[in-house]
């Protein structure tokens, strides 16, 4: 008979590795502490994969600790909980999205924005705080817990509702996600992407106008048409070209994290008033207010679910940098591990 949890000094766990930014995946066996009286044990059943796990196995911002298990966008099962915890029970299914604690004690912290905490917010890759319970969605609600609350948040910042022209650059994981929301809050949603291909899945995720973004004459008949802009393109691209398309004091928002800076002219942001900001991920009241508003209009992710083997997810992330993930198969999401 196994060793019950709470009679063990510490608990085995094992995921997928990597060492090096070139290295291979390999399965890494690990301790984890025995639960604390506000601790939840997870097992998780699905993992999306995010393009920030990319940038962070090949230490694009210099920030890497290695070996890394990437993973953010994460739904499980409750298998056990601490002595004072109410909100959860054995059984319950839960999600863990791209932060999990933070000081709760700064300004950020006091206006729910614990993703800004200035004392530095404890990311996934490191452990595990409790927060509310998701929706069962299971293997499509787990891309939420990232794509979800950071443009959920983006969307809500800026009060878009009936009245606002939308438009969303990109129709990957942030993107289609952007579209069902925007959608669903009852925005004109445009969308702006590479193909015409992806003309008919941005209409059927919401979209009421779709343009190829490199489309010269299309964007010039869009000029001024567009209150808010959401660009979720994670690469270099042409952002000074997508201002044209706001209106008068229409607000462009960066949530796609390119690698190299681009160049915008004074004079654009000058003429119309223009605001860009950026936006990161959502915080804990944003990502619960998010999880029940795709809950009361039944949205989850579109994905493609795929084995977690190695092999698998090398091939994955190999596909997401080469674009060649396109909706309805946007996410890729973990089986759970055998």
């Amino acid at each position: 008979m196994a060793c019950p949890i709470e009679k063990l000094a510490t608990i085995p766990a094992k995921g997928w590795a990597v060492y090096d930014p070139l290295g291979p995946f390999k399965l890494l066996e690990f301790e984890r502490r025995v639960l604390k009286e506000d601790d939840v044990l997870i097992r998780i059943h699905y993992c999306g994969i995010c393009h920030t796990d990319i940038h962070e196995i090949e230490n694009e911002w210099n920030q890497a600790i290695y070996p890394m298990v990437p993973g953010h966008e994460i739904t499980g099962i409750v298998e056990q909980v601490g002595s004072k915890v109410k909100r959860f029970q054995v059984g319950d299914s839960v999600g863990v999205g791209c932060m999990v604690d933070s000081c709760r004690n700064c300004v950020p912290c006091q206006m729910n924005l614990e993703q800004h905490c200035t004392v530095g917010p404890s990311y996934t890759y490191n452990c595990t705080e409790m927060d509310r319970k998701t929706p069962t969605y299971g293997d499509r609600t787990a891309p939420l817990l990232c794509a979800g609350t950071t443009t959920y948040s983006a969307l809500r910042r800026y009060n878009v509702n009936k009245d606002t022209q939308v438009g969303i650059i990109g129709l990957g994981g942030l993107g289609h996600i952007a579209v069902k929301l925007a959608a669903a809050m009852g925005a004109h949603v445009t969308v702006l992407a590479l193909s015409e291909s992806q003309r008919n899945d941005a209409i059927r995720l919401g979209a009421k106008e779709f343009i190829v973004s490199n489309d010269q004459e299309k964007l010039k008949e869009a000029e001024g048409t567009l209150n808010f802009i959401i660009d979720t393109v994670p690469v270099p691209h042409n952002v000074s070209a997508m201002l044209g398309l706001l209106a008068f004091q229409g607000v462009f928002c960066m949530i796609g994290i390119s690698s190299k800076p681009f160049e915008i002219a004074p004079l654009d942001l000058i003429m119309k008033r223009l605001t860009i900001y950026g936006a990161l991920i959502g915080g804990m009241k944003d990502t619960q207010e998010m999880l029940e508003f795709c809950g009361q209009h039944q949205i989850t992710c579109d994905i493609e679910m795929i084995e977690a083997t190695p092999n698998m997810i090398k091939l994955a992330y190999e596909r997401i940098l080469k674009g060649d993930v396109k909706v309805p198969d946007t996410e890729q999401v973990l089986d759970q591990m055998p």
